[in-house]
């Protein structure tokens, strides 16, 4: 059997920046283990399958180790394959996935991202992100990811987590975060637990963060930046629809690859 594969470089205006995904454009859908084990062999924070519907396209997302319900930059990706490589004509393209209806459009040179807002509520700070970070953070909430908020950005850039102990949280990951003087605010993250020790750029992230920070700034619009080796930046906001509050998160990506797997049988 052989498949195409992308790999794209989301939230990145030059390759070797942003996060990478993978991309396999599908006829129809494989099974879960074949799925799982090409996200694995592709050994990337993303590998994203989708295939063509009625109404636009199903996605699905898988880390190197297990399926998850969103993500931000492998959609965004995907959406760049679709627009480019194979001449979509449409200015906006529909997803359907595990979180709902997600749609991408084109916005001048960004692509524009449309996904419900998971706003993080305030909790108490957890044993295991206590004795993972060496400074204690003014805030912690919780949503689909635990949300640490510090002081300054230099807390960020030197955040150096125990990571082995952000494997026994109950949430699906970690974001740190403090406000910028260069952007409105930066972040990092952290999903050890899933195989990703430190994921370059998080689009799914700003789902939690854009909501937070409009409450904390008193504004909508977001102009950010993920401090990993690699970095990115996004530019978010908060806005409501028809499905509620929602968040808008844009960038820019590059392909990095193009080509064809082949998986062999006995």
């Amino acid at each position: 059997m052989k498949l195409p594969i992308y790999q794209v470089d989301a939230f990145a205006s030059k390759t070797f920046e942003g996060n990478p995904a993978a991309i396999c454009p599908l006829k129809q859908w494989l099974d879960d283990d074949t799925m799982l084990s090409i996200a694995g062999e592709n050994n990337l924070s993303e590998t994203a399958f989708y295939v063509m519907t009625s109404k636009g396209f199903h996605i699905r997302w898988f880390t190197p180790t297990t399926e998850v319900d969103l993500c931000g930059h492998a959609t965004l990706a995907a959406a760049h394959v679709i627009f480019n490589e194979f001449d979509y004509q449409a200015d906006s393209i529909s997803f359907e996935s595990r979180s709902g209806l997600l749609s991408v459009k084109k916005n001048d040179s960004l692509l524009e991202m449309d996904f419900p807002a998971q706003p993080a509520t305030a909790c108490d700070l957890p044993t295991e992100l206590e004795q993972a970070f060496s400074i204690k953070p003014l805030e912690c909430l919780e949503s689909e990811d635990y949300l640490l908020v510090f002081n300054s950005e230099a807390d960020i850039i030197n955040a150096e987590p125990k990571l082995e102990l952000l494997k026994n949280i109950k949430r699906r990951g970690v974001i740190i975060t403090a406000e910028s003087s260069s952007y409105d605010f930066v972040s990092r993250f952290y999903a050890p637990k899933y195989g990703i020790d430190e994921d370059p750029v998080t689009g799914s992230a700003y789902t939690q963060l854009a909501p937070y920070w409009e409450t904390r700034l008193g504004k909508n619009q977001f102009h950010a930046k993920q401090l990993s080796t690699r970095g990115g930046e996004v530019y978010c906001g908060t806005h409501f629809g028809d499905m509620g509050k929602r968040v808008s998160i844009a960038g820019t990506a590059v392909k990095y690859l193009q080509g064809e797997i082949t998986i062999t049988t006995k």
